[in-house]
């Protein structure tokens, strides 16, 4: 049997006046009218609050004023391509009909990620950025075996250089390298002992990334002053996204560019490759030690231009799915 699906909503009175045109035709044009509340989606009450009734004819759409001739027209033009269709026998077609006939558990676990998408993302994105800070915490109360567990895991996600890590419970909240030219605090070589690090060949690298702190100096997070700040960012936008209603506008990809890729890029590839020590490059890209503030500044923009330019994206995606789900129920609540 035909499905025609109705858009509408509670005390609409142009809904009531189609639903009598729609059943004055059920014996010409044997028909299933599916319903469906636009309130029960923000998508759907966007995309439809001011243009209900609408109807859904197979790929025929209707949109208020919806006359009787017209919904004789479009029940007549879907009758004869579902006609059509069948003596064909279209696999394409048959495929379709035979998906939309039962609600799977596929299905339903589908339309619980397109509800639920953004929560999911928000507590992945704040265990991610939040274990690291976990880690010094524990190793400050004496839990060394699962603050190191976590060093662990975070180590082949990150170099976690003790010189370019944020340090909780210490002296100061980072230890840059000399070479950073920071006035007033005190260097990782300092505190550490450690030296010869501005050379990125150097075996004692090697130290600074497994070094973790102690008592005096503060415990390293476990995620470097550039990575928190990235996800930081995209935690931030993706719960204000949420608190918004999911309606902020995907940034231009020219904008994500300038304001997401250009400064990070800037400053991280510039530190790099100045300090690979190749004498061609050296007379035109000088030795230079990216700061901490830096460091949280474009990382905080990569994170935040990332998430504005992906999230809306991921919403439109969703939001499509989700319509698709809940006519698909709403046609099998009806059959049934």
């Amino acid at each position: 049997m035909l499905n025609v699906t109705l858009y509408t909503r509670k005390d609409c009175k142009l809904c009531d006046d189609v639903k009598a045109e729609l059943s004055g035709l059920q014996s010409q044009y044997p028909h299933r009218l599916v319903e469906v509340d636009i309130s029960s989606d923000s998508a759907l009450t966007a995309k439809y609050d001011i243009d209900i009734p609408v109807i859904e004819i197979g790929p025929y759409t209707l949109i208020a004023p919806i006359t009787r001739q017209k919904l004789q027209m479009t029940l007549g033009a879907a009758f004869d391509r579902k006609d059509q269709l069948e003596k064909l026998e279209d696999p394409e077609y048959k495929m379709r009909v035979k998906k939309g006939q039962s609600v799977t558990s596929g299905d339903r676990i589908s339309f619980w990620i397109s509800r639920r998408y953004l929560l999911v993302l928000n507590l992945f994105i704040f265990f991610y950025v939040g274990l690291p800070f976990l880690a010094p915490s524990l190793m400050m109360l004496g839990a060394e075996l699962p603050a190191k567990a976590i060093y662990r895991i975070y180590k082949p996600l990150c170099h976690q250089f003790g010189f370019r890590s944020f340090f909780l419970y210490g002296e100061q909240p980072f230890y840059p390298l000399a070479e950073a030219g920071l006035g007033g605090v005190k260097t990782f070589e300092n505190v550490t002992g450690i030296t010869n690090l501005n050379d990125p060949y150097s075996y004692t690298r090697f130290e600074a990334r497994n070094y973790i702190g102690d008592d005096s100096v503060g415990f390293k997070v476990a995620l470097c002053e550039r990575d928190v700040a990235i996800y930081l960012a995209i935690l931030i936008f993706g719960i204000v996204f949420g608190l918004t209603g999911c309606r902020i506008q995907s940034l231009h990809w020219i904008l994500w560019l300038l304001i997401g890729i250009a400064p990070i890029g800037l400053d991280g590839f510039s530190q790099l490759f100045s300090q690979f020590n190749w004498d061609w490059l050296s007379s035109m890209l000088p030795f230079r030690e990216s700061t901490p503030f830096l460091r949280a500044l474009t990382g905080a923009l990569f994170g935040l231009a990332t998430a504005w330019f992906a999230y809306p994206g991921i919403e439109e995606s969703m939001s499509e799915t989700r319509q698709y789900y809940i006519k698909k129920f709403s046609v099998n609540r009806v059959s049934q």
